[in-house]
C-alpha cells in the first residue's frame, strides 16, 4: 500500500478514483467565497452538520437524524467494526476486498469467515454462498456494492436474498454496504437504489472521494435507522476524531450543492474511460480478459493462462515497472497474481490512451523474452 501511496509513476493505473476537484471549482462565485469567509474555526458537532447531513440523507432516503459523518468511509467501517464486533465474533467478508477493509476486522480479532468471489463468475455473489458461513455468533456481513477491486455491483435483488437469510439464521445481525461507488454511473445509466430501504439492519457508508472527486477533504458517513447503534457512532466519533474539521463540512456541504454538474462531468468522462478500456481489452484480446464493472472508475484484468504462464506474470510486472506504469497487483486484495485492478478513470483521455499503449508494449515484451529465451 505504501508503494501505491509514495512513488510517482509516468502513467498511474492504480488509482481507484476519477480527477479531482480543485478548490477553485467549489469557490466559483463572490457569495460562496463571502461565506467562507464567515466560517468560524471552532468544534463542530460530534454527529455532524445538520445541513450537511440534511443534503446526504437527501440522496439516500433517510433523515438527516439517521447519518453520522466520519472522516472518510474507512473511518465509518472503523468505528462500525469496533462497536459491533468482540475478539472472537465472526464477521463474513467477500474476498477480492480492499485491504483497509480486511484490516479492521483484523484489528480487532473478528474471526472472518471469507466468501471466495470468482473473476470467472464475474465477481457476482449468490447468496447460497453465503448460507453456510452464517451462524449465531455472526455480527455482521460486509459488502461492498460497486466492490473495490471488480467495479462489479451487487442487485438490490441479490441484497434483499442476502438480508432474508441473515434475518433467519442471524436475525441480530447487520448487513454493512458500502456504496462509495455507488453514484459513479456511466454516462446516463442508472444509478443503483441504495439498500437503506431493506430495513432497519441496513447500515451504509459512503464518502465524497470517488464519485465526486473530493477525497482530500476526508468527508464520509454512516447511514443507520438503529437509534442505539447511531448513539454508538456518535459517542465512537467524539472518542476518535471529536468532530469533523468545520471548514470541510462546509466546502463538502458545497459539493453537494454543485452535485448536479460534478456527478455529470464525471459521468460522462468515465463513460469514455470505459470504452477506451473496453477497446483496449478488445485490441489485446488473445492476451488479458477482463470483467465490465458496473459503475466507478476500476476494473479487473486477468493475463490469460494460455498466454501467460507464472515466469511470464513476474515478466510482465517487471516490464510494466520499467515502462513507469502501475496496476494494482491482485494479491493485494486476495486475488491470484494474474489478476491486477486497473484504474482507468484518473488519467486525461489522450494521457489514458498512451498509458494503454505503454501496458501493451509490456504485454508484448513478456512474452517476447519467453519466446526468445533458449
Amino acid at each position: 500500500m505504501m508503494a501505491l501511496l509514495d512513488e510517482k509513476p509516468r502513467f498511474d493505473l492504480g488509482g481507484s478514483y476519477g480527477p479531482n476537484l480543485v478548490l477553485e471549482e467549489l469557490l466559483d462565485d463572490e457569495t460562496v467565497r463571502a461565506r467562507m469567509k464567515q466560517v468560524v474555526l471552532g468544534y463542530g458537532t460530534a454527529q455532524g452538520d445538520a445541513d450537511l447531513r440534511a443534503a446526504i440523507a437527501g440522496l439516500n432516503g433517510a433523515s438527516a437524524g439517521d447519518v453520522v459523518t466520519t472522516v472518510g468511509s474507512m473511518h465509518a467501517l472503523f468505528l462500525l467494526t469496533f462497536i459491533l464486533c468482540d475478539r472472537g465474533d465472526d464477521v463474513v467478508l467477500p474476498t477480492p476486498v480492499f485491504p483497509p477493509t480486511r484490516g479492521a476486522l483484523d484489528a480487532v480479532g473478528a474471526n472472518v469467515r471469507v466468501l471466495p468471489l470468482s473473476f470467472d463468475r464475474g465477481y457476482q455473489l449468490d447468496p447460497a454462498d453465503l448460507r453456510p458461513l452464517l451462524s449465531h455468533k455472526t455480527k455482521f456481513v460486509s459488502l461492498a456494492t460497486p466492490q473495490n477491486p471488480s467495479g462489479v455491483a451487487i442487485p438490490i435483488e441479490i441484497l434483499r436474498d442476502v438480508l432474508a437469510l441473515m434475518e433467519r439464521t442471524c436475525p441480530q445481525a447487520y448487513l454493512l454496504v458500502d456504496d462509495t461507488y455507488r453514484e459513479a454511473a456511466f454516462g446516463n445509466e442508472p444509478v443503483a437504489p441504495s439498500a437503506l430501504s431493506l430495513g432497519p439492519k441496513v447500515v451504509t457508508v459512503a464518502s465524497l472521494s470517488k464519485c465526486h472527486g473530493a477525497p482530500g477533504l476526508r468527508l464520509g458517513w454512516a447511514i443507520t435507522r438503529d437509534a442505539e447503534l447511531r448513539e454508538q457512532l456518535v459517542r465512537a466519533k467524539f472518542n476518535t476524531v471529536v468532530s469533523n474539521p468545520a471548514l470541510e463540512e462546509v466546502l463538502a456541504l458545497r459539493v453537494f450543492e454543485l452535485r448536479e454538474r460534478i456527478l455529470g462531468e464525471r459521468r460522462t468522462f468515465l463513460a469514455e474511460c470505459l470504452a477506451k478500456t473496453e477497446r483496449w481489452v478488445l485490441d489485446n484480446s488473445g492476451l488479458v480478459e477482463w470483467v465490465r464493472p458496473s459503475a466507478g472508475a476500476i476494473c479487473c484484468v486477468r493475463l490469460r493462462p494460455a498466454a501467460f504462464d507464472d515466469a511470464a506474470v513476474e515478466r510482465f510486472y517487471d516490464r510494466l515497472a520499467r515502462a513507469g506504469v502501475r496496476v494494482s497487483n491482485g494479491p493485494w486484495f486476495g486475488e491470484t497474481a494474474r489478476v491486477f485492478r486497473l484504474g482507468f478513470g484518473h488519467l486525461p483521455l489522450p494521457e489514458l490512451d498512451a498509458a494503454y499503449k505503454a501496458l501493451t508494449n509490456s504485454l508484448t515484451q513478456a512474452l517476447r523474452t519467453a519466446t526468445m529465451s533458449p
